[in-house]
Parts: C-alpha cells; structure tokens; sequence
C-alpha cells in the first residue's frame, strides 16, 4: 500500500479551486479499488477528509517558502512515506521521497501583465524551480500540459493529464436560495472576478442585449473580486446599465447551485484557464454554457455548449438572446451538457493520480 503524503494547507486554501481539488481527489483516492494512505503534512487537521491521517507542521520560517522550503520536506521525513504529493504549483526543492506537483495552469508565467504584484517575479520564479525540482507532473488538460512543457523546457514525459471530476455533494446537496442582491433573468459567471476572466465582454453583451430590446437579464459574478469589480461596475454605468452586472462575493455552496439552477446560462468568456472547473459544475448541473473558444475551454466543454470568440462582444450578445428566448436551443444544450459531463469522475482523476504516483516511485 503506497503511503503519499499531501500538503495539508491545501484543505484551508484561500483558493476554492484548489481547496476542491485537495478535498476530491483524496475522497476519490481513498475510495479508489487499492487505496493509499494519505497523510496530511501540516495544516488544520479539522479541515481534513475522513481516513486521512495527521503530521502537525514542524517548526519552520513562519512564510509560504519558509513551509515549502523547510517544514513539508521535514514533515515528509517524519511521516515515513512513499510519495510527496503537493498539490497547487509549489513544491520542496528538497525532500526525501519522490515529489509530484500539481500545475494547473501556468498564466503567471504566460502572461505577468495579469498579476501586477511588486512580487510576483518572485513567485513566478520559485513555481518555475518547483517544477524543475519535482519528480513528476500532474496538471489539469492537454493544453496546460502543452503550455508547462513549453513555459519551463520540462520533458513532456514527465507530465500527466488527470483531468477534473464532478463533485457529486455540489450536484446532489442541498439548493439553497438565491443570494439578496440577485433578480432572475440573470446569466452567470463562477468564480474569482479577475483580469484574464475577460469579464468585460460579457457585461458589454448583456448592455447590448438590454439596448436591443431584447431580455433584460444582469450578469452576476460568483466569486472573490481580484481588483476588476469597480471597472465593471463603471463600464455598467457607461453604458447606461448600472444594474446589469452584480458581485455576490463567495457564495456557499447551497447558494451555489442555486445560481446554477436559475440561471439562463453560465457565460465564461475567459482568454486562459488550465481547465474550467465552472464549465464542468454548470453542465452536470444542467446550465447551458457558453465559453470562449481559448485555452482549455475547447477540451473541457467539446460538444456540451456553444463556442464563441472570446473578444466579439455580438456574438456573446446574440448567444444569449438565443439560449434565453428559445426554450428548444436551452435544452438542447442542456442534454448535450449533461452528457458530457458524465464522463469527468474524480474516480478517474484518482485513478491516473496513483498511476503518476507509482511511476514517480519506480523511478
């Protein structure tokens, strides 16, 4: 039975895509046919999925590199392991079991202007040594595999493809009501309000769908607000619709599927995503999708919804009038969503998972 370690400060990750990845993968890890164990290495033990055993953090720089750097590999040491899993971009340029790193996408690298932080440099340095320094790679998509390899000059045979699942509780739980400041019709974009989110296409097409006459829906945006939420609000003004865009901020997960339910469609006219895990939550749930025809967003939507440049702002205008006036166009997209969605599991991603981690052991 292989015993992989795995950061556990990703349980509490200030990120939602990865506090689901961290949580999912290791749910479907150890409901896999030949389980592993897992051990978590530092972070909150309470967050923690059932049958995941503990390794409190050992003393180290109180930083993210101080932990990268020093308390995970000195954690993995105590913890007796066959494998170090870390789970979102960083990893120990030491440690002493085989690293696999996960990379979900590699945006900083490709494209800095989008993250304008004093330091970011340096973050974009320490994920580029994280890469070089780990045995084997996971990411999310063909085309992030692609990117990795080109971004780093990494072998693309030290990296796998395990694409993401559908979380079955977001699907199956409870559906909570709509947050106050949301109003039907209304289409819908999940997760953080950022630059390459190219958000401002889809406000622009709504603002053109409400002078056309046509439904007067709204765009709401269901996530963290990266810096981008006053230019949105301003260019709903310019345009003469300043109640067409709304920031709930995060949402709990009831009111999550919630928005999924009631919206006329999810809009994701995104310029770079490794993956898209809102496509894949909106088509098991049944929302119709549009997403831009970019990145990852081809391989992970296929056949499930409609593709459309990312910058025509009336082609996004006129696919929403489609989808909300023509109940026939809606189901449509509906079942073709649904189908495709039902061949991401995170069985699967599990399964590839163990694969990449026996061959970092054999290695």
């Amino acid at each position: 039975m292989l015993r992989v370690g795995f950061d556990g400060r990703a349980f509490d990750s200030p990120a939602a895509g990865i506090r689901r990845y961290a949580h999912e993968l290791v749910c479907a890890l150890l409901a896999a046919p030949d389980p592993p164990q897992v051990v978590a290495l530092g972070g909150n033990p309470s967050r923690l999925p059932d049958g995941v055993a503990h390794v409190p953090a050992p003393r180290h720089p109180p930083t993210n590199a101080g932990w990268t750097l020093v308390g995970l590999p000195w954690a993995a040491a105590r913890a007796g392991l066959d494998v170090l899993h870390a789970p979102a971009y960083t990893a120990p340029f030491w440690a002493p079991v085989p690293v696999v790193l996960t990379i979900h996408d590699v945006s900083y690298h490709n494209h800095p202007e989008w993250y304008p932080y004093r330091r970011d440099w340096l973050r974009r340095a320490f994920y580029e040594r994280s890469a070089h320094a780990a045995t084997r790679i996971i990411t999310v998509s063909r085309f992030s595999a692609g990117e990795i390899a080109r971004a780093y000059g990494i072998d693309g045979a030290r990296i796998a493809v395990a694409p993401l699942g559908v979380s079955r509780d977001l699907v199956e739980g409870p559906v909570g009501a709509l947050p106050d400041q949301v109003r039907p019709p209304f289409v819908l974009h999940v997760g953080d309000v950022h630059l390459r989110r190219n958000l401002p296409v889809a406000l622009a097409a709504v603002c053109q769908l409400r002078r056309r006459g046509g439904p007067r829906v709204s765009l709401v945006l269901a996530g963290g607000d990266r810096g981008v939420g006053d230019e949105l609000r301003a260019l709903g003004i310019r345009e003469g619709e300043p109640d067409a865009v709304v920031l709930t901020g995060p949402v709990s997960e009831p009111q999550l599927r919630a928005l999924y339910g009631g919206a006329v469609a999810l809009v994701y006219p995104s310029r770079y995503e490794g993956f898209g895990l809102p496509l894949l939550e909106a088509m098991a749930l049944g929302t119709p999708v549009l997403g831009a025809r970019a990145a990852s967003i081809p391989e992970v939507l296929g056949d499930g919804g409609l593709l459309l440049d990312p910058l025509a702002t009336d082609s996004w205008a006129d696919a929403i009038a489609r989808v909300a006036s023509d109940p026939d166009v809606a189901a449509d997209l509906r079942a073709r969503g649904r189908a495709r969605a039902a061949a991401f599991t995170w069985a699967r991603t599990a399964a590839l998972t163990l694969d990449v981690y026996r061959a970092a052991t054999a290695r």
